[in-house]
C-alpha cells in the first residue's frame, strides 16, 4: 500500500499540495520521480514564484530518507542544489 505524503517528514499541507500538482502523491511516487526532478517540476508549475530549496528540494530528500531537511548532511545538500543549478560553485569549492 502506498505511503501517503503527508504521513513523511517535512511534507505539510502546502507542500503536499504543490507535490500533487505534479502527479505526485505517495512517497513512492516521490521516489520514482526523485527529488531533484520533483523540485523542477514545481518550479515550472510556478514559473516567476521563488520556490525555497530547504523547503522543497531538502525537505522531499529528508522525506524519502526519514530525516528532517536540516538533519541531511550537507555534502548531500550541496550534491543536491548542483544538481538543480548546474555551474553554480559549491562552498565546497569556494
Amino acid at each position: 500500500m502506498p505511503t501517503p505524503l503527508g504521513q513523511l517528514k517535512n511534507i505539510g499541507k502546502t507542500i503536499e499540495k504543490r507535490l500533487n500538482e505534479i502527479n505526485i502523491h505517495s512517497r513512492e511516487d516521490l521516489a520514482r520521480v526523485g527529488s531533484v526532478d520533483a523540485y523542477r517540476l514545481i518550479c515550472n508549475q510556478h514559473p516567476g514564484k521563488t520556490i525555497p530549496v530547504c523547503y522543497y528540494l531538502y525537505s522531499f530528500e529528508g522525506a524519502l530518507l526519514d530525516l528532517h531537511w536540516n538533519a541531511l548532511p550537507k555534502p548531500l545538500k550541496e550534491d543536491l542544489l548542483a544538481r538543480v543549478r548546474p555551474g553554480q560553485k559549491s562552498m565546497r569549492s569556494v
